[in-house]
């Protein structure tokens, strides 16, 4: 995003939302005013952290009145969790992407590579700056607001493991990987490939894109060491033919 701060403008010239005959703004108006909300709350809680950011703050960068902001989002915690929301969604995005143009490629291509693909994919955007910044912050308010910590759960983390056991599925049914489990295999995977990574970065060491691909690589290898299973193995459930996945 590389989103900076830039001075409020003046209360006398904020730009008039469009109104409907009622007084309302109109669809398209309102749709627009809380995208510019959400926008210049994300670059207001980059800058300043949750804490130091209010919504008068966000109100007159947004050149929005307050009490419009308030009843939007109810308080601060309301307009971070959509900001949240949000960003989680773009951090998402990259994966479902992955996953599905794997699903597509073609079989001459090793599973190695495919989930080196994804890997690289959730290190970009999982241990970016941004990404690690509303990490921290939402860390540090989820004993306030477990509100938050449900939707980091629900929204992140739960939902890259569906998008990454959906694809192991795929494997699993081309006799390519030969897990019991995949909803555990995801987990495993994430936490192996992007783990350390993440938790260095959250604690301030900023990522070195080479030396983190080199260790994503290294972990694909061993968590495939055990999903392949021993080359017999794979070679056997190949001749028999896709497998039946029971339902989950």
């Amino acid at each position: 995003m590389g989103l900076t701060a830039t001075r409020a403008r003046p209360a006398s010239s904020r730009r008039e939302v469009p109104k409907s005959r009622g007084g309302r703004p109109t669809k398209s108006a309102a749709i627009e005013r809380d995208q510019r909300l959400i926008e210049v709350a994300t670059r207001l809680f980059l800058d300043r952290g949750f804490d130091a950011t209010s919504l008068d703050a966000v109100a007159e960068a947004a050149r929005v009145s307050k009490p419009t902001v308030y009843s939007r989002y109810g308080d601060k915690r309301g307009l971070f969790t959509a900001v949240l929301r949000r960003e989680i969604a773009r951090w998402l995005a990259p994966l479902s992407a992955a996953a599905e143009t794997q699903l597509g490629s073609s079989s001459d291509i090793s599973v190695e590579q495919r989930l080196v693909e994804i890997g690289r994919e959730m290190l970009t955007f999982t241990c970016g700056p941004d990404a690690m910044a509303f990490s921290r912050m939402m860390t540090s308010q989820a004993i306030n607001f477990p509100d938050i910590a449900k939707l980091g759960k629900e929204e992140g983390w739960l939902k890259a493991v569906a998008t990454t056991a959906r694809f192991f599925d795929h494997l699993v049914a081309q006799s390519a990987l030969d897990v019991e489990d995949t909803t555990i295999a995801a987990e495993v995977f994430l936490d192996v490939v992007v783990g350390h990574t993440h938790r260095m970065a959250t604690f301030g060491t900023p990522m070195e894109f080479k030396s983190a691909e080199k260790r994503m690589r290294a972990a694909i290898k061993l968590f495939l060491a055990g999903a392949l299973g021993p080359a017999g193995r794979i070679k056997d459930a190949a001749k028999a033919g896709p497998r039946r996945r029971s339902s989950r």
